[in-house]
């Protein structure tokens, strides 16, 4: 009997080349720039963006614009997308092998120290720090601050909040970063590229994680109007906080 050649999925000829691989390693911890990934794997930079456009065109990676500098573009790794991924990998080798991975539990010994930065502390960075309460099984001591901080907090965040995950801040207030010069974190996480830029050091065991994502006041009309662009930002850090608490208890 002659066997039907199977197709390799798709996921395999994405991730088996080595520089490819490399990319993936180093986006799952951070998003960065082109230029930093040619620092981190020591290759040129002409062909880490050829490689960088087959991962983005394979679904594995996404780029956002900078909103520090439009010229430039962050890039992400869709551990959404990766998991899918590789469980119809699994499934294309046998139909036992396809059922989906979740992130891992999370039950640290220790409580976790975590700051979450953006520049207004009103929307992304305060979300983030929400759900890692949320999702921290009381062993996360989460907090945002803001680089410039707004006055109030954005209502579409109290909103977002409340409806979609069940929690409340409606008493929270936006803090400035400053206020936090004497503490100490395990890790760092901003969630905004201006802020990234002037974010100080919180000690050099922090670890320093960076997530692009695009401020969802940033449109303009009425708070229903930009109320969809709120719940997509998040979906997505609640995405982000699911895949880091499992390796904040890892080595750095």
């Amino acid at each position: 009997m002659v066997l039907t050649r199977q197709p390799v999925p798709s996921f395999l000829q994405l991730a088996a080349h080595p520089l490819r691989w490399q990319l993936l390693a180093v986006l799952s911890g951070s998003d960065y720039r082109v230029r930093e990934m040619v620092t981190l794997v020591g290759e040129s930079q002409n062909l880490i963006s050829y490689h960088l456009r087959l991962l983005r065109d394979g679904g594995l990676v996404r780029a956002t614009r900078s909103s520090f500098d439009g010229r430039d573009s962050y890039y992400h790794l869709d551990l959404d997308r990766c998991t899918q991924m590789l469980a119809g990998t699994g499934a294309a080798l046998h139909p036992t092998l396809g059922l989906n991975p979740t992130p891992s539990s999370f039950n640290p010994t220790t409580s976790l120290a975590v700051l979450f930065v953006c520049s207004g502390n009103s929307a992304r960075s305060a979300i983030a720090e929400a759900l890692a309460h949320h999702h921290g099984n009381g062993r996360v001591d989460a907090i945002s601050a803001g680089t410039r901080p707004k006055p109030d907090m954005h209502p579409n965040t109290v909103r977002v909040l409340r409806d979609e995950f069940g929690i409340d801040i409606s008493d929270r207030h936006p803090r400035h970063l400053g206020a936090l010069a004497d503490r100490r974190f395990d890790t760092v996480v901003t969630v905004c590229d201006k802020a990234r830029e002037v974010c100080p050091e919180f000690g050099d065991e922090a670890r320093k994680i960076h997530w692009s994502i695009p401020d969802p006041a940033t449109p303009v009309g009425t708070d229903d109007d930009t109320y969809p662009t709120f719940r997509a930002a998040a979906t997505e850090i609640d995405t982000r906080i699911r895949y880091l608490l499992p390796i904040l208890t890892a080595e750095p």
